[in-house]
């Protein structure tokens, strides 16, 4: 289960919207929905949470590339909204590098040892050994909104995105979309 709303700061103050995030397949499709939801090109912060486990926060400030905040990396990788969310860069990886096991260490002659893990539906399953079990992202994203890298680090999943709103003075506003 997860829950994903925008924010989008207009002259009156916050507007918030839900959104489904099914037809999104890329940080650049969500980066899109956002400046769609602010036709001024103010700022528009996605917030995403997946059940009570991590939260993510997406910060498109008009055409500027998105800024983005996960707060447990490992956590969401297991996740196809936190895959969307943990890109190359943000993990500290080289753009296209396969960060999977060197074959030529594997034993791949069909045993056990050597095969892949695979989750009840056939797919392999995500290596989490590779990300972190921490925050990952722009530790500053809120910042300028009243919300410090300390203040957002100690955030907890099960009420990180009502007191974003809170600080924001945006709370009301999110929870009739919640």
């Amino acid at each position: 289960m997860y829950f994903a709303a925008l924010l989008a700061r207009t002259e009156d103050g916050w507007e918030a919207s839900d959104t489904e995030l099914d037809d999104v397949e890329t940080l650049s499709d969500l980066a899109d929905l956002a400046r769609e939801a602010s036709p001024e090109e103010d700022t528009v912060l996605v917030l995403i949470e997946q059940e009570d486990s991590w939260f993510g926060v997406v910060r498109v400030d008009g055409e500027e590339d998105p800024r983005i905040y996960v707060s447990d990396a490992a956590a969401a990788v297991r996740s196809a909204y936190g895959e969307l969310l943990l890109t190359d860069e943000l993990l500290g990886r080289e753009p296209g590098a396969d960060d999977g096991p060197d074959l030529d260490s594997l034993d791949l002659d069909g045993t056990e040892d050597g095969e892949s893990e695979e989750t009840e539906d056939g797919e392999e399953s995500p290596d989490t050994d590779a990300v972190p079990h921490s925050p990952v992202g722009d530790r500053e994203i809120l910042a300028d909104l009243g919300i410090g890298e300390k203040e957002l680090r100690a955030l907890d999943a099960n009420d990180a995105l009502g007191t974003i709103a809170e600080v924001l003075g945006a709370s009301e506003v999110l929870e009739t979309v919640r």
